[in-house]
């Protein structure tokens, strides 16, 4: 069976080729600058040895993902004979609500997703968009949602609850709903492969573009950073994080601004870049930091202090953890937030290796001190091979 994992954003597509009953990967590529009237896309793929490049004008998903097609069934380069080998395409969906899990995609899926755009601005609206399309140019093909709620649908209500009248809930799905669920599934999964155990208890730190940690209690999800939205928890790239919503009316009258426009100020201009105003980049963050920018060196303070008070709460919410786990683009590069997120905690039994933590490469290994009663360990994870897994899972069902 072929799976092909689709990554969207509004202006771009990534793909990757799956054969899952071996999970390898046959093919990845991408294009970008999707639909943006009078700019060229840039479009790639990998598959072998074989890298092609190229430009031209795509209009829209559809229009990418046929494209996608076109390459994959090339009769020189392309890995598969024909279309019909591939049994879906499976999205990393991101919040549909009650309609958790891993899902068909169905017209009341869209509805729901396009109703809850406000909670996730930057994610629902471009994935709803390109389902649309791709249901009308590909009606034989099925489409498929995994919702990356899903995976903290296992978080108990004590640790989900906000402290809101108890009817929202059920009235309006006022909870925290958690995200990244790909990722750290993937964690929870490769972590007791690499330690031979099924009973561990860990914090999987996702730290990228967009941050969450999550406690996990073998394998199962018990409480995760982001709350409602995927603008919440860590201090985010230009995501504001925790954010008290008391401070709404001062800024309405001292600003002038509309409840909307303090929004996109605090999904698209705070977070890192926010506080640092350079920024929301952890790259730049700490090379501007080590010339003596003082407030690239604030907003990574700030990032590293919650991340810590997250990974202390997560250790008493499991009552002792037995690894760290570090993914994600600033997880599994950045040597200087792994020493700071791990620095004095000792008292936990958690003490990092400097010199491993300094020659560490963005690969699977333990950078934990001999002495440390918790294992540390980057791993670098795989959020599409587990789409595919769910999507096949769901086709076999539904067949």
């Amino acid at each position: 069976m072929k799976i092909l994992v689709a990554n969207l954003g509004s202006t771009s597509f990534k793909y990757r080729l799956f054969d899952i009953e071996s999970e390898t990967q046959l093919a990845r590529g991408g294009i970008d600058r999707i639909g943006q009237a009078g700019s060229e896309s840039a479009c790639f793929v990998e598959i072998g040895e074989h890298r092609a490049e190229r430009t031209q004008h795509v209009p829209d998903h559809a229009a990418a993902v046929q494209i996608c097609l076109d390459q994959l069934t090339d009769k020189q380069t392309g890995c598969l004979k024909d279309v019909s080998e591939v049994a879906a395409i499976g999205f990393k969906a991101v919040f549909a609500g009650q309609l958790s899990g891993v899902r068909l995609v169905t017209e009341e899926l869209l509805e729901k997703m396009e109703s809850l755009a406000d909670v996730a601005p930057a994610h629902n609206p471009p994935y709803a968009r390109a389902m649309r399309e791709l249901q009308s140019a590909f009606p034989e093909m099925k489409l498929v949602a995994a919702l990356e709620t899903g995976f903290h649908d296992t978080i108990p209500d004590e640790n989900r609850l906000y402290a809101v009248p108890y009817h929202w809930r059920d009235d309006y799905e006022i909870q925290r709903w958690g995200f990244h669920g790909a990722s750290h599934r993937f964690i929870g999964q490769r972590i007791g492969e690499l330690l031979k155990r099924d009973d561990l208890k860990i914090v999987s730190c996702h730290l990228g573009g967009s941050s969450s940690l999550c406690a996990q209690d073998a394998g199962v999800s018990r409480a995760c950073s982001l709350g409602m939205s995927p603008q919440t928890g860590l201090p985010q790239s230009n995501r504001v994080g925790d954010f008290d919503a008391f401070a709404l009316p001062i800024l309405m009258k001292a600003t002038g601004k509309s409840l909307e426009e303090l929004l996109v100020e605090l999904g698209n201009q705070s977070g890192l870049q926010g506080i640092s105003g350079l920024s929301g980049d952890i790259r730049d963050l700490e090379q501007a930091a080590s010339e003596g920018h003082e407030r690239a060196a604030l907003a990574l303070k700030v990032y590293v202090s919650a991340i810590r008070q997250y990974l202390a709460g997560y250790i008493a919410v499991l009552g002792g953890i037995d690894a760290v786990v570090f993914t994600g683009g600033i997880g599994e590069n950045s040597r200087f937030i792994r020493e700071q997120v791990c620095a004095g905690f000792e008292w936990a039994g958690l003490k990092l290796d400097g010199d491993k933590n300094k020659s560490a490469t963005a690969d699977e290994q333990s950078i934990a001190d001999a002495e440390s009663k918790i294992d540390i360990w980057i791993v670098p994870t795989n959020e599409e091979i587990v789409v595919a897994r769910q999507t096949a899972a769901v086709l076999n069902e539904s067949n």
